[in-house]
C-alpha cells in the first residue's frame, strides 16, 4: 500500500491506488458513510462488495450510518443491499428504498434507526455539509410525512433524533434539515491517475460526486473512489477531472463486472455523450390501459415544456411523445441530472439516451425546487378524499419518496397517472373501454402515508390532474372533481362504486375519442397549430414574484400553465 505519509495529504507525487480490501480496512466502526449511485449508475459495487466481505469475516466495521440519495441497488442483492446485515448498520438516511429492499426491511423491522428524506434534500444536504453549514432550509416536505408535525421522516419507533425541524421565516413556514459530519465517502468515476484525480467520461451521470467528496474532506473524513482504469500521472485534461486528487485518499480499480455503466448495460456511449445513437423508432405501444393513460397524460404537454416523467406508467408518455412525433418539441429531464434526450427505464433508469446535457444532481434539484419544470407526470398508488397521494409506504413495504416530493411540490402543472384500481384487466372494443376484471381500490378514505399534500397544493394554486384509464379528476378548491369519463364507462357502476369517498361530480365530459382509437392522435399537429397566444402569456404578478421563488425581471415571459385537456 502506498500513500503520502498521512491519509488524505494528497501531494501530486503520491500513489493512492490500493485494493478494495485495503481501502475498506480504513473504515472504522461507528462512522457515517455516504455513497454515490443512482440505481446502478455510479454505484461503487467493488468497494461495497469488499466492505461486506470484511464485515462477514471480521465483524468490522459495525454500527455504520449509511447515507444515500437515490437507492444504489438493483431491487435484489446488489449495491447497498449487500450491506443489510445485523450489526453492520446502526442508522439509515436514504432518499429512495425501493431498489434496496433489504435495507428497507431492516428499517421497517426496527433493527436500525432509519430516516426517509426527499432525494433532493439529501443531495442538497451534501452541499450544506461541504460548506460547513448547520443545515438546509427548504419548503420541500411541508404537510407530508417529512413534516415533524407528522413523522419527521422517521421510519420506525427506534428512530428518536429529530433531523427535521419546523421553523418560521418572515411569517412563512419552512423546514430546517440538520446537517451531520460525513466520515467516509465512497464514490465512482471512470479514470484516475496515481494522485487521485478522477474523471467520469464513461459514466452516465455526474451525480453528487464532487459535493460528497468535499463534504467528507471538510468533515475530516476520507474519500474512496472506484474507477475502471488508471492513467499516467499528469496525463488527464484538467477540464475532465470531476474530483480533484487532493480530495481523494484511495483509488480502487474495479473488475469489469463490478463497474457496469448501469445494472442492465455494460456500456452505451449514447448514455455518456460519447456519440449520438440513431433516434428511437416510433414503434407503437399496445393499445391497453397503460397507453390510454399515457396518451391522456401526453395531451397536457405544451410546446417547449421542460418535463419530468416518473417511473412506471408515466414512462409511457415518452413513448407516446415519440410515436406522435413531438419528442423534439419538449425537453425531458430526470432528477438524476439529464436534460434532453430520451430517459431510460428499468435498471437503466436515471440515464438518458442522447442527452443534451448532464448536470450534477444537486444542480438539477436547484432547477426543480426553484420551479424550473413546466410539468411533471408522476405515478400514484393511493389517493384519498383530501387529494393526498401516497407513493412511499404501504404497511411494511417501504418504497421511499425519492425525488417525488421535490418534484410534486414545486412544479406548476402536475399530472398523476395510474390505473384506477390495482391489478385490473381491461380491453378496448369499438372505441370503448371495457372492464374485464376489477382490481383493488386505490382511491381510499385516508392514504397510509402523505407523500403529496392536496391541502398544500390548493394553497399554492397548483394545477393538478389525476389521470386513469377510465376517468380524469381535477383538484379544485372544493376537493377532487370528476371532469372526464371514458367512453363505455358508467359513473356509478365503474367509478363511484370503487372509491371509498365521493368525488365532486358536476358535468363531466367524455374523454377524447382519439385516445381509444388505433393509429396516431396527431398530437404533433395539435401542438403546432395552437396559437402563440394560447401557448405563452405575460403575467406581471407572477413574473415579478413567482410562487416559492424570489424576484425576477418583470419583462420575463412565463409559459401558460393552464388549461388542462387541450383537445376539448
Amino acid at each position: 500500500m502506498s500513500f503520502c505519509g498521512k491519509v488524505g495529504f494528497g501531494k501530486s507525487s503520491c500513489n493512492k491506488i490500493v485494493s478494495s480490501a485495503e481501502a475498506v480496512a480504513m473504515i472504522p466502526s461507528g462512522d457515517t458513510v455516504a455513497f454515490s449511485g443512482f440505481v446502478g449508475i455510479g454505484t461503487p459495487e467493488a468497494v461495497i462488495c469488499a466492505l461486506e466481505k470484511r464485515f462477514l469475516e471480521t465483524g468490522e466495521p459495525s454500527n455504520l450510518t449509511l447515507v444515500f440519495a437515490a437507492a444504489p441497488g438493483n431491487g435484489k442483492d446488489k449495491g447497498l443491499n449487500r450491506l443489510a446485515h445485523d450489526g453492520l448498520v446502526k442508522r439509515l438516511i436514504g432518499g429512495h428504498f425501493k431498489l434496496v429492499p433489504k435495507l428497507a426491511q431492516l428499517a421497517v423491522s426496527g433493527k436500525c434507526e432509519a430516516y426517509n428524506l426527499p432525494l433532493g434534500i439529501i443531495s442538497h444536504l451534501f452541499r450544506e455539509i461541504a460548506g460547513g453549514k448547520p443545515g438546509l432550509i427548504s419548503k420541500v416536505g411541508l404537510r407530508t410525512f417529512i413534516d415533524p408535525r407528522i413523522d419527521g421522516g422517521k421510519i420506525n419507533s427506534k428512530t428518536i433524533e429529530n433531523l427535521v425541524k419546523l421553523t418560521e421565516i418572515n411569517g412563512k413556514e419552512w423546514l430546517f434539515y440538520k446537517t451531520f459530519p460525513i466520515h467516509v465517502a465512497i464514490l465512482r468515476g471512470t479514470t484516475a491517475d496515481p494522485s487521485g484525480n478522477v474523471t467520469m467520461e464513461k459514466e452516465a451521470l455526474k451525480l453528487d460526486n464532487l459535493t460528497i467528496a468535499t463534504a467528507a474532506k471538510n468533515s475530516g473524513g476520507i474519500v474512496i473512489a472506484q474507477v475502471e482504469r488508471i492513467a499516467a500521472a499528469g496525463s488527464l485534461n484538467p477540464r475532465d477531472i470531476k474530483i480533484p486528487g487532493h480530495l481523494v485518499d484511495w483509488v480502487v480499480v474495479a473488475e469489469p463486472e463490478h463497474h457496469m455503466q448501469t445494472y442492465a448495460t455494460p456500456y452505451n456511449g449514447a448514455f455518456s455523450g460519447e456519440f449520438r445513437a440513431p433516434p428511437d423508432s416510433a414503434a407503437s405501444m399496445e393499445l391497453n390501459e397503460r397507453k390510454i393513460i399515457a396518451r391522456r397524460g401526453a395531451l397536457e404537454l405544451r410546446m417547449g415544456d421542460v418535463v419530468n416523467l416518473g417511473i412506471g406508467v408515466p414512462e409511457g408518455v415518452a413513448a407516446v411523445a415519440t410515436e406522435e412525433g413531438i419528442i423534439d418539441k419538449i425537453t425531458l429531464t430526470t432528477e438524476s441530472g439529464t436534460i434532453g434526450g430520451t430517459p431510460q427505464s428499468g435498471l437503466d433508469f436515471g440515464a438518458a439516451k442522447n442527452p443534451e446535457s448532464i448536470i450534477d444532481q444537486n444542480q438539477m434539484f436547484d432547477l426543480i425546487d426553484g420551479g424550473g419544470l413546466d410539468i411533471a407526470v408522476l405515478g400514484f398508488a393511493q389517493v384519498d378524499a383530501q387529494a393526498n397521494v401516497n407513493v412511499s409506504r404501504f404497511g411494511d413495504v417501504l418504497a421511499g419518496a425519492g425525488g417525488f416530493i421535490n418534484i410534486s411540490q414545486n412544479t406548476r402543472r402536475l399530472v398523476f397517472c395510474g390505473t384506477f384500481t390495482k391489478d385490473l384487466r381491461t380491453e378496448i372494443r369499438d372505441g370503448k373501454l371495457v372492464i374485464l376484471q376489477e382490481g383493488q381500490a386505490k382511491f381510499i378514505e385516508k392514504v397510509e402515508q402523505i407523500t403529496f399534500s392536496g391541502e398544500y397544493a390548493r394553497e399554492t394554486h397548483q394545477t393538478v390532474l389525476i389521470v386513469t384509464e377510465r376517468c380524469v379528476f381535477s383538484l379544485t378548491p372544493d376537493g377532487l372533481e370528476l371532469i372526464e369519463v371514458a367512453p363505455g364507462i358508467d359513473i356509478e357502476r365503474d367509478i363511484v362504486a370503487h372509491m371509498n369517498f365521493s368525488p365532486i361530480i358536476r358535468e363531466p365530459r367524455e374523454m377524447a375519442a382519439e385516445i381509444f382509437a388505433d393509429g396516431p392522435m396527431n398530437l404533433d399537429q395539435l401542438l403546432l397549430e395552437r396559437m402563440l397566444s394560447e401557448r405563452i402569456e405575460f403575467d406581471a404578478e407572477r413574473s415579478t414574484r413567482p410562487p416559492a421563488m424570489g424576484w425576477t425581471p418583470a419583462s420575463s415571459i412565463r409559459r401558460l400553465p393552464t388549461p388542462c385537456n387541450p383537445i376539448v
